[in-house]
């Protein structure tokens, strides 16, 4: 993972959908680092019988490119969870470009909402940053609080030379791949 300083804004580019082609502002923050163009394509092609109409969750939003790529592709709802203030703000100036409804940003850490009140998802982007281990337990927290609709879909992507963490029983990882420092994989429930 490339470290960066906090400055002006970079670009994202949805990649397919209703916005295809749209680039959407990116803060130069620490840490923030949007899943690349050939591991979403790959990630959406995979998922393209299950997107139209799906509720999702992007739960460390980060840039969005996750989520906002969801939307573009036809899921009928995304909610976006993201801790850092000034990231949210971007988020949401990011949501009223592409006036996508379908889009709900909440400024919260993802482990304490996630032992909210649960309502269940059809999709969660698992994309937490790398050096906190938090994929491990954001897995358990959603296989044990109710947050996964049946046979919900599960995307992990962790650092290459730690790879995924023991999953959840009923789970099954369904596709798993690298791209340079990056593993990334889905993950099916029961």
């Amino acid at each position: 993972m490339t470290q960066r300083n906090s400055g002006p804004p970079g670009r994202l580019r949805i990649v397919g959908g209703e916005w295809r082609g749209r680039r959407l502002s990116v803060l130069d923050q620490p840490g923030l680092r949007p899943t690349p163009d050939r591991v979403r394509e790959t990630l959406f092609n995979w998922l393209a019988p299950l997107i139209k109409g799906a509720w999702c969750l992007d739960l460390f939003a980060g840039t969005g490119a996750l989520g906002f790529e969801a939307a573009s592709r036809g899921a009928d709802r995304v909610v976006m969870i993201e801790k850092l203030a000034n990231v949210v703000r971007v988020l949401h100036e990011n949501r009223l470009l592409l006036d996508a409804r379908q889009i709900e940003v909440i400024h919260a850490d993802a482990s304490p909402w996630l032992a909210g009140q649960a309502e269940p998802f059809n999709l969660v982007f698992l994309d937490p940053p790398f050096a906190e281990d938090l994929l491990g337990p954001s897995c358990a927290a959603l296989a044990q609080g109710g947050w996964l609709a049946r046979g919900a879909r599960v995307y992990l992507e962790a650092s290459a030379t730690t790879g995924f963490p023991l999953l959840p029983e009923g789970w099954r990882l369904v596709r798993a791949k690298q791209a340079g420092q990056v593993r990334y994989g889905l993950a099916e429930t029961s």
